[in-house]
């Protein structure tokens, strides 16, 4: 009975992920126009500003920030993730971008969440600029910030080329990262 019941379980679950994986390909088969991923960008940081004192200081002296405001996670051993998003510098938008990642092993479930890399030398800046899709984990060392670390952090003691923030996570997925993604740049329709 336990055995049957486990297995109702997992196929709901597997039907559940298909259903989020429709929801990922219909979503990327719509791309969000431009003006839809300025709006989203901008109530992002806002968020993130208002829960993160060290997000809003570290923004001050940045060189740029590459906001991806709606990432989108779904798996069962294959996974997969997609978002959407802007790099701003000196608060103007500079460019579009996608963020893709795959994943195998074990895992399940589905999740969506918003992170935000704070570029912090001129080089980080123009890597992204100047590389035709940067893998995360291959270029300028990137820091994932976690709250303690975030409270320890001032503008003097910042001193890696990128700093990311993940915020607003909903869904149940175990765990969440950003390494082994790739960021490309990307013209959405206006």
């Amino acid at each position: 009975m336990a055995r049957q019941r486990s297995r109702k379980y997992l196929a709901g679950l597997f039907i559940f992920l298909i259903m989020v994986s429709l929801s990922v390909a219909s979503k990327q088969a719509l791309a969000a126009s431009a003006q839809e991923i300025d709006r989203e960008v901008k109530v992002a940081l806002e968020q993130l500003y208002s829960q993160s004192p060290a997000a809003v200081k570290i923004s001050k002296v940045s060189k740029g920030v590459l906001v991806f405001p709606d990432m989108v996670k779904a798996g069962l051993i294959v996974g997969g993730q997609y978002g959407q998003g802007a790099l701003l510098i000196n608060g103007k938008n500079a460019g579009y971008y996608n963020s893709v990642a795959a994943s195998y092993g074990l895992q399940a479930g589905a999740q969506s969440f918003g992170y935000a890399m704070f570029l912090m030398t001129d080089s980080a800046l123009q890597y992204l600029s100047k590389s035709e899709g940067w893998e995360l984990g291959v270029g300028p060392s990137i820091v994932v910030m976690d709250e303690g670390m975030a409270k320890s952090l001032t503008t003097t003691t910042g001193k890696d080329d990128v700093y990311a923030f993940i915020f607003g996570q909903k869904g149940l997925m175990a765990g969440i990262g950003i390494q082994g993604s790739k960021i490309t740049r990307i013209n959405p329709d206006n």
